[in-house]
């Protein structure tokens, strides 16, 4: 498994080590030591999954402290643009992102800390989205930024007549009127 950073601190991308030949391919999707090692002592306890079709767009998401949740996402099928936002007041780069693009084929995958809002973009026919957290779901705890805030900036890689939304991503504040949960003082995995 090979780390590679990302311009934001602690949110990594993960690059497995595929092994190809004519029968296809073989690859350690996770391993918790290799992964401890590597990027973080976490214990993740809940894996989800979700297809989508080109255009839809999900997110931006996060749960509240102290439901607050760390990602490890991947694509099984087809390609998205996934990103992350930096949400921990007092930050050094709060308000900023993180875009990388995870597909069936290049088999990336993308560590998304506790402290960050997280979406992502279908950019092909459909796509199946694998995701592992390290809290449960708690719905009382669900929180969002609008994903077309203009102070966000964020070039989703879609035209705006194809993006499609849940109602409940239409409704999400926008950044300037956001008021985070999270502080970059305040170790959110105690």
């Amino acid at each position: 498994m090979e780390i590679i950073n990302t311009a934001i601190e602690d949110v990594v991308v993960l690059k497995p080590r595929v092994f190809e030949d004519q029968r296809g391919y073989f690859f350690e999707s996770y391993s918790k030591r290799e992964f401890d090692k590597l990027v973080k002592e976490i214990v993740f306890v809940q894996d989800n999954e979700s297809k989508s079709s080109y255009g839809v767009v999900r997110g931006l998401h996060f749960q509240k402290w102290p439901f607050s949740q760390s990602k490890l996402v991947k694509v099984i099928k087809g390609k998205v643009l996934d990103v992350a936002v930096d949400i921990r007041k007092g930050s050094p780069t709060y308000g900023k992102s993180v875009s990388v693009e995870l597909s069936g084929e290049n088999k990336l995958m993308l560590f998304i800390p506790r402290g960050f809002a997280h979406g992502f973009a279908v950019l092909s026919d459909e796509a199946v989205f694998q995701y592992k957290c390290d809290d449960f779901y708690h719905p009382e705890s669900e929180g969002g930024i609008a994903w077309d805030d203009p102070d966000l900036n964020i070039d989703w890689k879609l035209p705006a007549e194809k993006i499609i939304l849940s109602e409940k991503d239409k409704k999400h504040p926008q950044f300037k009127d956001f008021d985070s949960p999270f502080d970059s003082n305040v170790d959110l995995y105690k």
